[in-house]
Parts: C-alpha cells; structure tokens; sequence
C-alpha cells in the first residue's frame, strides 16, 4: 500500500486526482481507452472537483462505472448518488465521457444488479476512485463484509454505522430517513481494478485508517482487504493519519 499523507483535504484531493489522471491517460495511450470506478460522499469532494480539471484526458475515451447506490431513492433525491455523480463529476467534464454507466436503485434491485453485472463484466478498471467509511467499510460493503462473492454488484444492509455517517454528513434529515438497504460494488469487483486511488480525509475517519493499515485482513475491517492489493494507493490529511506512524 502506497501511503501518501497530504498537510489538507484540498492538497489531498489534488495529489489524487493528480495520480489517478495519470492512469486515466497511461490507459488511453496504450490501449485506446480506459475505465474507471467513481465513488461519491463528502471524502470525494476535492479529490473529484480536481479531477474534473485536469488537463488532456481525452473523455471521449473513458467508460465509468458507479460504485453505490442507496435502493428507493429517485434521482432527484438530494441524496442521490446519481444526481451527486452528474453534479459533481459527470457534467464538470469539460467533453462528454464516453459512457458512465449509472446505478438505478429505485425499483428493482435485483435485476440492476445483473444488468450491470453484464456490463462490467466485459471491461477491465484500470483505476478505482474509492473512499473508507467511519465504520471502514469501502463502497456500502459494512463490517463484516462478503470478501468472497464474485458477483459484481450486490443487495447490502447498511448496519447503524453506516446510517449514522450518512446522517452526520448531511444527507438526511433523520436517521430514519436513511435506507436500510442499497446496491454496492462487491469488494472482488473493486479488487480487480489496475489501480485503486483511495482518498480518506477527516478527523472521523482516523480509527478506521489506522485499522485499515495496521490491523489484520478481515472482514470485520472490510478496507483492510486494501493491504492486499498491487497498485493501492492510500491518501490521507493530517487528521486522517493522526493516530499512524508515517511521515
């Protein structure tokens, strides 16, 4: 695991907008293309806003895939992942991307999860944008997390963790207004990807980062998984990596 340590979430987001940029383009240059895994929340605001400005990537070329979905919420929810991805990402770009293949949670679940299962099925991620949980989860996959299905994308119960970060950060009114229930990409499924670029700013996410990195492989650590991976690479603030040992 790569671990980089930025002095603010802004400086943060810019290192990994940096870094991920220069996948997206090693991507395109050498096989004409390249796909990308975008996830949402308020630990991907910076990191997002400097991706969409960075220079040369050709868009036309590159293919994205959401990362989770809450299931019941329409689109124009202001807690969508959709709408976040078209405000934040999707129509920042300064050319249309190719495709981004959105997750439509609203109706029938279990039948999105196998109509995107058949999509990504036929492309390889060259980088993966994620974030950790309060609670480490990564994607909605909480603790403890399937690490062996290798079904693309599932049907997950949020735990009380995961409601209340989402309450905290300002998307729902009450915790009862939180779902119980959404559609995650499976860990395997992230797994698979080139290159992952994991932005964790925050005080909040400390306890999570530390277990993350130093802790064993589990499931009741589902970002721990991250220590296994190739070409992961860990971007933290002073407040993220306050309780680790790195310089």
């Amino acid at each position: 695991m790569n671990i980089h340590k930025a002095t603010s979430k802004n400086d943060l987001g810019k290192e990994a907008a940096r870094i991920g940029a220069q996948k997206i383009r090693e991507s395109i240059s050498t096989q004409g293309e390249a796909n990308i895994i975008v996830a949402t929340g308020a630990s991907q605001f910076e990191m997002l806003n400097h991706l969409t400005k960075e220079n040369d990537i050709d868009w036309t070329k590159v293919t994205g895939f959401h990362l989770d979905e809450y299931i019941g919420i329409p689109i124009d929810h202001s807690a969508s992942f959709r709408l976040y991805l078209w405000k934040r990402f999707v129509s920042k770009l300064p050319v249309p991307i190719k495709s981004f293949h959105f997750i439509n949670a609203e109706q029938n679940p279990e039948k999105e999860c196998i109509r995107l299962a058949r999509i990504i099925n036929d492309f390889q991620i060259n980088v993966a944008f994620i974030g950790i949980g309060e609670n480490s989860h990564i994607a909605f996959n909480d603790p403890p997390a399937d690490f062996e299905t290798s079904d693309p994308y599932l049907i997950v119960n949020l735990d009380k963790d995961c409601q209340k970060q989402q309450l905290g950060e300002g998307w729902f009114e009450s915790l009862d207004d939180v779902p119980d229930q959404a559609i995650s990409m499976s860990i395997k499924q992230i797994m698979k990807s080139e290159m992952i670029i994991c932005s964790v700013p925050d005080k909040r996410k400390a306890s999570a980062v530390s277990r993350t990195i130093t802790g064993e492989v589990t499931p009741s650590c589902p970002a721990s998984i991250l220590q296994k991976h190739p070409d992961c690479n860990l971007f933290l603030d002073s407040e993220s990596a306050a309780t680790i040992n790195i310089n």
